[in-house]
């Protein structure tokens, strides 16, 4: 509930404090006083949009602050807390500050804040009821809230279920949707990779084999190079077959020579032995490579067909690797191709095997299908038997409401397909009187019968929504010790503003919109707007917005835009003989006939005994 405004600079009121009761708050005034700045100060505090017009002339900015006392549990106490705010105990402060030029600011709980944050806390606290809110109760998405509103907690569960098997049932049809949409592109997939599987079949390369075949074409490209080189140095090391003794002398020879010669002289000198141990292994070494040498001569073999073979096999090699993959593909050498093979191998299996998964996803569906038509035919169940309790629950509120012989009526119509709300769309339609056709709002209801009609509904739904805690309430009842607490922010937990509900009504009507709103504010804040003491008398609190112009001289007469400009509004609580001096006003225009007094009087004790315990 909003427990105070305090305003500067905004528009005629330079500056003024409201302080707000928890049940029936009455604003009053004469027209032009300024009552619509104040509910324009609201509306800044709930993230309206700003303008520099509604800055007082001469000020340099218009301020508007405001305490709220919420339940810390709540859904606008978390989104506070979400956005920075910090409490108060349980209040809440927010203000919002509009400069002559420049852009707005808000903050909220000590925390600057963008204004969509203030709107989205104020969606949970303040319900605001105007004439843009009356064109909103003609929109289906309305009308369709305000009967699903009516089943409460269980309903709102309905609703849920029903939301949920609609997201299942869209998300299954989207994925069969792809799948369906992606099948071609599948299979062509599938063919190239069959094509590029088949041409590394018909190559059947071996892991390195474009290595080793670069090896072996570089030697048989220089065979004869190396048998030259092979050949002098296995002739120095053995000597040459058909060489004449004593022609060469090889170093096998001469190693041979030299082992001998320290062989006989290594009686004379001990250090010898281990040279000529030393030689004798360098003969060993030398008469194995000398038969390594002799051994790879024999394999030298310069083979044209050979180095032709490879030739052509390296460029089968090349060009698998060019073309298999695609141009996207870059493959290195022969062991990346069979890497590449063994993945498309892989990617066609599970391709192959995806066959399945139109199977899976359409029995996907069709469950989805199937739970969302259960909750549809739940929801649309609930919604008629809901449908009955709105229009007898309403109509027998408009009757109280000077509206005899009218009903609301509540037509239910069956989509061709489920939607994201339900399966029907959700008419309120209004019979004016018995025999008459039943008209969408918009057509069948004045501007004054659809406050009315706005009013019945919130009536009813306040009334719907008190009868679970009424029930615990009368529980807790048989135990005195265990009496709630009917002081605290919980008692009030919603703010509902009726900004000139009374429009296009008066006398006994009047008088019974003032005794539903007083019902309203049993459980619920409520701040209305009206020019009716018939509304006004039923009210907790009557906040008076009174406009002052200052007194003119002669001198400065025809300065009129002057003297507008240093007009004032304050806000005043009436009370005792103050109270009923308004209501007189407000009824004949006259604060001292005594005819207005005796009936604002009698006004106000008609609405005091009826609110009276029993």
């Amino acid at each position: 509930m909003i427990e105070s405004l305090h305003i500067e600079g905004l528009g005629v009121i330079e500056t003024a404090d409201l302080l707000l009761s928890p049940g029936l708050t009455a604003l009053t005034g004469e027209t032009g006083a300024g009552k619509t700045m104040v509910l324009t100060s609201l509306g800044l505090l709930l993230g309206r949009r700003a303008e520099a017009s509604v800055v007082r002339a001469g000020a340099e900015r218009a301020l508007v602050e405001g305490a709220f006392a919420l339940d810390p549990g709540s859904r606008a106490a978390e989104r506070a807390r979400q956005a920075g705010a910090e409490f108060d105990d349980d209040l809440l402060l927010a203000s919002r500050t509009v400069p002559a030029a420049g852009r707005s600011r808000a903050h909220l709980g000590g925390r600057a804040v963008p204004s969509s944050v203030l709107a989205d806390v104020g969606s949970h606290l303040v319900s605001v009821h105007g004439q843009s809110d009356q064109l909103r109760l003609r929109s289906a998405s309305a009308q369709r809230s305000a009967l699903d509103n009516l089943g409460g907690p269980e309903h709102a569960a309905v609703c849920r279920r029903y939301a949920r098997a609609y997201r299942a049932r869209s998300q299954a049809a989207e994925a069969l949707g792809r799948w369906r949409a992606e099948a071609r592109a599948r299979r062509e997939e599938a063919d190239r990779l069959r094509g590029w599987l088949e041409m590394l079949a018909e190559v059947a390369p071996d892991s390195g084999e474009d290595h080793a075949l670069t090896i072996e074409a570089e030697r048989l490209d220089h065979a004869e190079d190396l048998r030259l080189a092979v050949g002098a140095a296995h002739a120095a090391l053995v000597g040459q077959e058909d060489a004449a003794a004593g022609e060469q002398a090889d170093v096998a020879a001469l190693l041979a020579c030299a082992q001998r010669a320290l062989t006989g002289a290594q009686g004379l000198d001990d250090a010898l032995a281990e040279l000529a141990e030393r030689t004798r292994q360098l003969g060993i070494l030398a008469a194995d490579v000398a038969a390594d040498l002799g051994e790879y001569l024999t394999r030298l073999d310069a083979d044209p067909a050979r180095l032709a073979w490879i030739q052509d096999r390296r460029g089968e090699l090349a060009g698998a690797c060019r073309e298999i993959g695609g141009a996207d593909v870059e493959l290195d050498d022969v062991d990346a191709l069979l890497a590449w093979g063994r993945a498309a191998a892989e990617r066609l299996a599970e391709i192959d095997g995806s066959a399945g998964g139109a199977a899976a996803l359409e029995q996907a569906l069709a469950d989805a299908q199937a739970d969302l038509d259960e909750a549809a035919g739940e929801l649309s169940a609930a919604r008629r038997a809901l449908a009955q309790r709105l229009e007898t629950a309403v109509t027998a509120e408009l009757d109280g409401l000077q509206m005899k012989g009218a009903r609301l009526v509540v037509e239910l119509e069956a989509l061709d397909e489920p939607g994201p709300t339900g399966s029907e769309n959700v008419a309120l339609l209004l019979a004016p009187h018995p025999g008459a056709p039943a008209l969408p709002l918009g057509k069948g209801a004045s501007g004054g019968e659809l406050s009315r009609i706005m009013l019945a509904l919130e009536v009813v739904l306040a009334d719907a929504a008190d009868a679970p805690r009424a029930a615990a309430d009368a529980a807790t009842n048989a135990d005195p010790a265990g009496a709630p607490d009917r002081t605290g922010p919980a008692e009030h937990q919603r703010t509902f503003v009726f900004d000139e509900i009374d429009a296009g009504v008066g006398g006994r009507a009047a008088r019974e919109i003032g005794r539903r709103l007083a019902r309203l504010a049993r459980r619920h804040q409520v701040v209305v707007v009206t020019h009716l003491a018939q509304v006004a008398a039923w009210a907790h609190t009557q906040l008076v917005v009174i406009k002052e112009t200052p007194r003119t001289t002669a001198s400065d007469c025809a300065a009129s835009d002057a003297a507008a400009q240093t007009a004032r509004t304050r806000v005043v609580r009436v009370a005792g003989a103050e109270r009923v001096t308004e209501l007189a006003r407000m009824l004949s225009g006259h604060e001292n006939s005594r005819a207005a007094l005796r009936h604002a009087t009698e006004l106000l004790d008609e609405a005091r005994v009826a609110q009276s315990p029993t």
